[in-house]
């Protein structure tokens, strides 16, 4: 007998120096609206974020990268900081991560540096995104259009600035998971 999964699930990637707001408050949202939220990591037991100045709160780590798989879960979220997503980009089993989630047309939902590991797994070319501005031209050269709004919306791929625009990112992304 087959099971059918009702519950949504969105898979969070991050690691030490993740924007400590960037990933708790979509999170909050998320579950809120009845998504499971998982967090996926480099790293093992917890990992630390960022929060403005200095170290921030520790967030407990639900899986290591080699544990998940794209077809498990309904939507992609990818936290910023300067830190997080420049650890992760190094991560092959994180760029491998993002192609399937894309190539699965599942929503991907990128916020402040997180968007550069979307020109780093390859998947913007041609594609409209939004990022905090000193990655702006990154994102340029890997071809993709970039706009300077709060959050952009351009197929599966939800883009935002910075931590002001956390509301409308986490609206996008649970609007595009059908809640």
């Amino acid at each position: 007998m087959n099971e059918c999964r009702t519950v949504r699930r969105v898979l969070i990637l991050a690691t030490d120096g993740f924007e400590q707001c960037e990933l708790l408050e979509p999170r909050k949202a998320l579950e809120a609206a009845g998504i499971e939220t998982v967090v996926a990591s480099p790293k093992q037991g917890k990992i630390r974020g960022w929060h403005h100045h200095d170290w921030g709160q520790s967030v407990a780590v639900d899986a290591a990268l080699g544990e998940v798989e794209a077809e498990d879960f309904d939507g992609l979220l990818l936290p910023g900081g300067q830190m997080n997503p420049d650890a992760l980009r190094l991560e092959d089993e994180v760029l491998c991560l993002i192609e399937e989630f894309d190539a699965a047309d599942k929503p991907i939902a990128a916020i402040c540096h997180g968007p550069s590991l979307l020109a780093e797994a390859d998947i913007v070319e041609g594609r409209g995104v939004t990022a905090w501005p000193s990655i702006r031209s990154d994102l340029e050269n890997a071809g993709a259009q970039v706009f300077d709004e709060g959050v952009l919306v351009d197929g599966n791929l939800i883009t935002s600035r910075d931590s002001t625009d956390i509301p409308a990112l986490s609206r996008a992304l649970i609007d595009a998971l059908g809640g």
